[in-house]
């Protein structure tokens, strides 16, 4: 459940931005109609009409999301905040100046907010976030800890860099497909690596305890 609550707001975006980009005219006529106060110049054109109205989406989206969490009595993730600060300022950008190329950077900054604060951390307070996270699952060395650490930095560092260059070489279309697909692909990817790299040091469970020690074996 917690999955998809985390991946709704980006297939939202997804459906929003597919359905409208196919029904283009019918999409900006809705959009000036009932969003173009939020639009400067009060019109929204056919070709700027799917990502404005996916973005509009994403922005409800997120903030449901928020709502929902704390209306259930649940702490909200800082990431989250992150996330809606994000999504509202550069998505607001993108609604008031026609231009998808603010909300092509919120998952870059998103993904260097994460990999800066696993960084700094670690460099500044000596505190590893992932192993405050998770050290009650997994018992790790504190070497491991560090590169898995570092694994994840570098991964939100490349994310970020990679976001940018499809956003910058490819088309508006493109980019939307790589932000489900490619995002989430490789978020997935990394992860399993992950779990066969720490696979190593785990306990094997499957190896049988002696449950009856030999006499005088106390």
């Amino acid at each position: 459940m917690k999955l998809l609550l985390d991946f709704l707001p980006i297939l939202l975006f997804f459906g929003t931005f597919k359905y409208a980009g196919s029904h283009s005219q019918q999409a900006a006529d809705f959009a000036t109609e009932h969003f173009g106060f939020l639009v400067s110049g009060g019109v929204v054109g056919p070709t700027e009409a799917p990502v404005l109205l996916a973005t509009v989406v994403v922005i409800l989206a997120t903030l449901a999301q928020v709502a929902w969490i704390v209306a259930r009595g649940r702490k909200v993730d800082m990431m989250l905040w992150v996330s809606l600060a994000l999504v509202v300022v550069l998505g607001g950008a993108t609604i008031w100046f026609h231009s998808e190329t603010f909300i092509k950077w919120k998952p870059s900054v998103l993904y260097w907010v994460m990999g800066m604060s696993l960084w700094l951390s670690q460099l500044l307070f000596r505190k590893n976030l992932l192993r405050l996270l998770l050290g009650e699952q997994l018992q790790l060395p504190d070497a491991v800890w560090q590169r898995l650490n570092g694994a994840w930095v570098g991964f939100f560092g490349v994310m970020g860099l990679l976001n940018l260059w499809v956003a910058y070489s490819f088309s508006t279309d493109a980019w939307v497909n790589f932000k489900l697909f490619g995002g989430i692909g490789l978020m997935l990817l990394f992860t399993l690596a992950q779990g066969l790299y720490l696979s190593r040091y785990l306990p094997d469970e499957s190896t049988p305890k002696d449950k009856n020690p030999r006499p005088g074996a106390q």
